[in-house]
């Protein structure tokens, strides 16, 4: 299989935003939940996100605010950078890099791939086969309507989320997956009507490279 379009890696990983004050963050509604992610995005640095040898060009403010991705259950995004290539299609293998986090802990981050190493010590990215069902389907949804190098914020509904705990992407580390998980599926509070918050995510995500079959 050929390469067709690719992305330069960052060097640095996604600096993590600074958590919101308990008075301002109120998980009830996904309506709160966007305005939430809005003011990370108005709060975080965008250039953060970029190596810091392209500190000189960094990433221009979004140029529009959270949007919901057609058929996509509910997923909405918000394009802090617009790719200049290729975009992904059912069959295709991706490369991604992500910084996810869980709403219902406070943004808490559970997994980054800028956490993955190989042992010369670089970033490994994330891979998978678009449309193959073995990713969840929020993350899917955003990909999908990416271009190579493009950087979007997502925030996936439960419903687009985990399903089970097989699901991709998943947390090396067990700690950091064992509390990822009896957050999601706690049956007490699934039983007292907190399904709609418990499992909402949110996910930088780059696209690096797309890989035809």
């Amino acid at each position: 299989m050929a390469i067709v379009s690719s992305a330069r890696l960052p060097s640095l990983p996604f600096a993590p935003p600074p958590p919101p004050t308990p008075k301002t963050l109120i998980l009830v509604t996904r309506r709160s939940l966007i305005s939430w992610a809005t003011a990370i995005v108005s709060s975080s640095s965008s250039s953060s996100l970029l190596p810091s040898s392209a500190a000189s060009s960094p990433l221009p403010p979004p140029a529009a605010g959270f949007f919901e991705i057609p058929a996509s259950g509910g997923v909405k995004a918000l394009d802090l950078r617009v790719g200049a290539g290729a975009t992904p299609v059912d069959g295709d293998q991706v490369a991604i890099h992500y910084y996810g986090r869980l709403a219902a802990k406070q943004g808490w981050r559970f997994d980054s791939t800028y956490d993955h190493k190989d042992e010369m010590g670089d970033h490994v990215p994330f891979l998978f086969v678009v449309g193959s069902g073995n990713v969840i389907s929020g993350i899917q949804a955003a990909v999908k309507s990416m271009k190579v190098g493009g950087i979007r914020r997502a925030i996936i509904p439960p419903s687009q989320g985990y399903r089970n705990t097989s699901q991709e992407p998943i947390p090396p580390n067990f700690f950091d997956r064992q509390r990822l998980f009896t957050t999601i599926f706690n049956p007490t509070r699934l039983a007292n009507g907190e399904g709609s918050t418990l499992g909402t995510l949110i996910f930088d995500i780059e696209l690096v490279s797309i890989r035809h079959p």
